[in-house]
């Protein structure tokens, strides 16, 4: 479990924010990945939220090897097995059940569940994660929340994810339980779906030189 641990805390360390990618259109996923990478953020989180998301996670781990590939959105063993096979490095949950922890302890690849209360966060603590993903961030109490879990549970560090932006993303990065923030806002839809690669290298250029 701590060889697991060290290695999800390496891929997070490595940049403030690790972008949360919607692949709606498969001949996407290279050059999203491509431009994210050259901006910087070579970590990059392919959520199972359409139906070319493993696709996607296989051709991007084939095609741009410098990628850093998790799955997001991961809710079932089944999820976590097919996402694995197809070469993700990482595994991030919105939440946490007894079935991923199986999954993830039967499993090499570090594994990142969400969680959004003291009780959940505890529970996790108990299994041996220090580090987990807080979701959904902005609507479960933002900044301030976690500021309030950084002394009780002071082992414990996050990856908030929904509603982080760059207007509010300072305040989540300045905490001392927060390793990095996930963020859609360096990978927007209207970009992709207009093939603009260097606007979204740009957005990548400037998220990683983020501080806290």
């Amino acid at each position: 479990m701590q060889k697991k641990n060290d290695v999800l805390l390496a891929i997070l360390e490595g940049q403030p924010v690790i972008p949360v990618l919607k692949i709606d259109r498969l001949a996407d996923a290279v050059p999203l990945a491509r431009a994210l990478v050259k901006g910087g953020l070579p970590a990059i989180e392919i959520t199972l939220r359409t139906p070319d998301a493993i696709d996607a996670i296989r051709l991007v781990c084939e095609e741009v090897p410098e990628a850093i590939v998790g799955a997001g959105t991961i809710l079932t063993s089944k999820d976590f097995s097919y996402a694995v096979a197809a070469g993700a490095r990482f595994i991030v949950s919105p939440g946490i059940t007894q079935e991923l922890l199986d999954a993830a302890s039967m499993s090499e690849v570090p594994f990142l569940p969400g969680a959004a209360t003291p009780s959940e966060v505890m529970a996790a603590r108990e299994e041996g994660y220090s580090l987990l993903k807080f979701f959904p961030a902005e609507q479960a109490g933002g900044a301030p929340f976690l500021k309030a879990l950084s002394s009780p549970l002071a082992s414990i560090r996050f990856c908030p994810t929904g509603g982080v932006s760059p207007k509010n993303v300072g305040d989540y990065l300045s905490l001392p339980n927060v390793i990095c923030v996930g963020g859609s806002w360096v990978a927007p839809d209207k970009a992709i779906d207009a093939g603009d690669w260097d606007a979204i290298e740009a957005l990548a250029r400037e998220a990683s030189g983020l501080k806290g």
